[in-house]
């Protein structure tokens, strides 16, 4: 309990130290990334004012008898950000974004986790770069737009560095994405490179910048470092809108696993019998699909979405998780994710004479091939309720069905805590897996007036049901995957600068030494806190 105590102590100084450092800003309503606001036309003969600053006024003298009143200090609307304009009309420029997320937690481990190599650990406080980004997007001309994203993600005391293995210093900075795009016409755009124009949900394509929640559900990434570049792939991509109806496709190359995998791998440990010119091993396939190391199969994907009400900015593939009362967004979507033979298992039993099989003999290891076939239905709406009070409610909704072969289910926790290669060390949770997903999550702007214009709040839940075929007790009893997310948001300056404060209800699905590998299931499964605050900024 003194630790549960620290922790909640923690976060309330740090919110409370929040509000202090930024009270002199007045949150403007705030520009997703990928909005680029339209510039106001200056006057003619009028001196234009350099981005960021604002007009001054002529003065005027107070009334007779009165003091002077000093104008409130507000900050100025953040518009297109970090935009330097090649071209006087401002239709060729170069544009910045970058952003951090730091995190600040306390967390439960599950069962058997190690904090270092040897070393139980039950629960900690601990820090974490959550995700350290830039973005350079540049256009020559309307038709024609350019972007670099580079960053990091997930660094934490144990995890995230250049030797995942050793320790977690110095991550490495990669490309996130690198395109290159061309406007055919204002209905079809063409993009290829490295890219995030992704299928299957609007949350798979979402921008990191303005979650609703602390961050996504990561089931919403299903193949997440396994056959792509953390949620990115190389490929090629066709988007737009047609009327009301917007859509994006995309065909990509399946990048090699990170798993060094056979098909002996598919089994439980081989078994060694006899003795002599009679000795015999054994392995028994499991039945558990895993990614194919082998799968060279082009990755075909797509989302389509029906907005009835304001349309959103497809500029960039970056989807907004709460507009805060900006706009009035009611989409209807769908996507699907395909890639042939991109998993493969075994459910058969092979015997070889002698002590272990040799590598030709692990090859000759029949296996089957299987589809990676998702898909998906999801619902939006984000609308103001009150402008004068400025109150606004947001909801989202997704149902996803997974085919990714019999019986895989696959383990990950965010900037996880916890050291070593257990997949289900530290918070990690059944993350996706062949089965059905479904996730929802709501928040409502609380008045302006409540904190006073300083600070805006905005409270939330979510809620996870996952049910994975693979996920089985001794009894042959499926688990179901429940997690509960209650948090909010505080807005210092919008998204642009925002504290959020969230506790997880997470399950623990570890399982004790000696397990056998048909049970997949703790038969009970234990529930464990998890209290982080993230601190976000963005310019």
């Amino acid at each position: 309990m003194r630790v549960h105590r620290y922790a909640l102590a923690l976060s309330g100084l740090m919110l409370a130290n929040a509000g202090a450092s930024f009270g002199q800003v007045t949150p403007p309503p705030p520009t997703p990334p990928g909005a680029l606001p339209t510039p106001t036309p200056v006057p003619a003969g009028a001196n234009p004012v350099p981005s960021g600053q604002q007009t001054p006024s002529a003065p005027v003298a107070p009334a007779a008898g009165s003091a002077a009143t000093p104008p409130p200090t507000e900050s100025v609307p953040y518009g297109a950000g970090m935009k330097v304009n090649i071209s006087p009309d401002g239709s060729k420029y170069l544009r910045f974004i970058t952003w951090h997320q730091i995190w600040t937690r306390y967390t439960e481990n599950n069962s058997n986790t190690e904090r270092a190599p040897g070393k139980l650990q039950t629960d900690q406080v601990d820090f974490a770069i959550r995700r350290s980004r830039l973005i350079i997007l540049a256009q020559l001309n309307p038709r024609f737009l350019i972007y670099t994203h580079i960053g990091i993600n997930n660094q934490t005391a144990v995890n995230g560095g250049f030797a995942p293995a050793t320790d977690a210093k110095k991550p490495q900075l990669f490309i996130h994405e690198a395109v290159v795009e061309y406007k055919v016409n204002k209905y079809l755009s063409l993009g290829t490179g490295l890219h995030y124009q992704n299928g299957l949900s609007r949350l798979t394509r979402a921008s990191t910048l303005n979650f609703l929640t602390l961050d996504a559900p990561l089931t919403n990434w299903p193949t997440i470092e396994a056959i792509d570049q953390f949620a990115r792939g190389i490929g090629a991509y066709a988007k737009g809108r047609i009327s009301k109806l917007d859509y994006a496709f995309s065909v990509n190359e399946s990048m090699l696993t990170n798993l060094t995998l056979t098909p002996l791998s598919l089994g439980g440990t081989p078994v060694t019998t006899g003795t002599g010119a009679d000795q015999v091993t054994t392995s028994i396939g499991n039945n558990t699909a895993q990614y194919n190391p082998q799968g060279t199969n082009h990755i075909y994907q797509g989302y389509l979405s029906w907005e009835f009400l304001e349309q959103e900015s497809n500029l960039l593939p970056f989807n907004v998780g709460s507009y805060l009362g900006t706009k009035r967004v009611f989409n209807l979507g769908g996507g699907f994710f395909y890639n042939h033979d991109g998993m493969f298992s075994r459910d058969n039993t092979v015997a070889v004479p002698g002590a272990a099989f040799t590598p030709a003999q692990i090859a000759a290891i029949p296996t089957s091939k299987h589809d990676i076939g998702l898909w998906s239905l999801d619902a939006f709406f984000d609308t103001p309720i009150n402008k004068e009070t400025g109150t606004a409610f947001t909801v989202y909704g997704v149902y996803y069905n997974y085919n990714m072969g019999p019986n895989h289910v696959r383990f990950i926790g965010a900037a996880n805590p916890g050291y070593g290669t257990n997949a289900r060390r530290g918070n990690a949770v059944p993350q996706s897996g062949t089965g059905q997903a479904g996730f929802a999550e709501a928040g409502y702007l609380l008045p302006k007036s409540l904190l006073g214009p300083k600070m805006r709040v905005q409270p939330y839940a979510s809620y996870l049901l996952a049910g994975y075929e693979g996920l089985r007790t001794a009894a042959n009893e499926r688990k179901n995957v429940n997690i509960v997310d209650v948090g909010a948001n505080f807005f210092l300056d919008g998204h642009n600068a925002k504290f959020t404060l969230n506790y997880r209800h997470r399950p623990d699905f570890s399982l004790p030494a000696g397990t056998p590998s048909t049970v997949t299931a703790p038969t009970d499964v234990e529930y464990r806190p998890e209290i982080t605050l993230q601190t976000q900024i963005f310019l």
